[in-house]
């Protein structure tokens, strides 16, 4: 498999890790939650956008909902892990970032900043379960079909 393969399915899982990742940090932040609870709704939210788009992608593929669910997970848990760990730790490193307010701009330099160090970090393991047959290389095997 290809680097500009794994850089294809590492840009597809961080779209949807992005998405959460930023609803659940504008969220946080708008509704002042503590930075641990933005950290956690942040999260969760990155995996269900995260998931919801690679289901989304099978199920038009024809695929019924519950072996969606499975190509999901078997397709994004371990890219959307990696990319959350490293997005949330850079979050919790850049001082003052999670303190600061949706209209400061080291809040969102340091968001932006984070995604695109998880998106290169993510890169290299994605292409290494790809080429075992795994991660985003289940998904084409059904886009395949």
């Amino acid at each position: 498999m290809t680097w500009a393969a794994a850089a294809q399915a590492t840009l597809h899982c961080l779209t949807g890790c992005a998405i959460g990742e930023i609803l659940g940090m504008v969220l946080g932040t708008a509704f002042g939650l503590s930075n641990g609870a933005t950290l956690v709704l942040a999260v969760l939210l990155a995996f269900v956008f995260g998931y919801a788009l690679t289901m989304r992608g099978v199920l038009k593929a024809g695929l019924d909902v519950r072996t969606a669910v499975k190509v999901a997970l078997a397709a994004d848990t371990v890219s959307i892990v990696v990319m959350e760990i490293i997005d949330n730790t850079v979050m919790m490193t850049v001082p003052g970032a999670m303190d600061a307010g949706l209209a400061d701009i080291v809040f969102w330099l340091a968001l932006a900043g984070a995604l695109a160090l998880a998106f290169v970090l993510t890169v290299p393991v994605n292409k290494w379960m790809i080429g075992k047959g795994r991660g985003h290389a289940v998904v084409h095997a059904y886009h395949q079909h």
